[in-house]
């Protein structure tokens, strides 16, 4: 069961073209979002679909391979563990932020790659 904690699967489309940023520390890390989509039936009866935005980091290999092949507009599975942090602005605000770190992608869709990643 200990690999039921903190596990996120999702398959979405990526909001954005992923972004890779090299770290003074040699580290390399990639954030993008991935939109999911649900579809129900209101008390009206009226079909009801809903978009959900997720915010997605991975880190080194995971990053590489996110900027290399990932695209707006793909198709994405991925496997990953909830992350809460918080930081101020430059006014002084607290702002906070849900991202999902990234463990394992799968490239989906007809064009592309369709192949599994893991973090190494």
């Amino acid at each position: 069961m200990n690999n039921l904690r903190n596990r996120v699967q999702l398959i979405g489309n990526l909001g954005q073209d992923p972004e890779i940023k090299n770290l003074e520390n040699g580290k390399k890390v990639v954030h993008f979002t991935i939109a999911t989509n649900d579809a129900f039936k209101n008390t009206e009866g009226q079909k009801v679909e809903e978009t959900t935005w997720h915010n997605i980091v991975a880190w080194n290999g995971l990053a590489e391979r996110a900027a290399k092949y990932l695209r707006k507009g793909k198709e994405v599975a991925i496997d990953g563990r909830l992350v809460y942090r918080s930081y101020e602005d430059k006014k002084g605000v607290t702002k906070y932020v849900t991202e999902i770190v990234l463990n394992e992608m799968l490239f989906l869709g007809s064009s592309g790659r369709n192949s599994e990643e893991k973090e190494e």
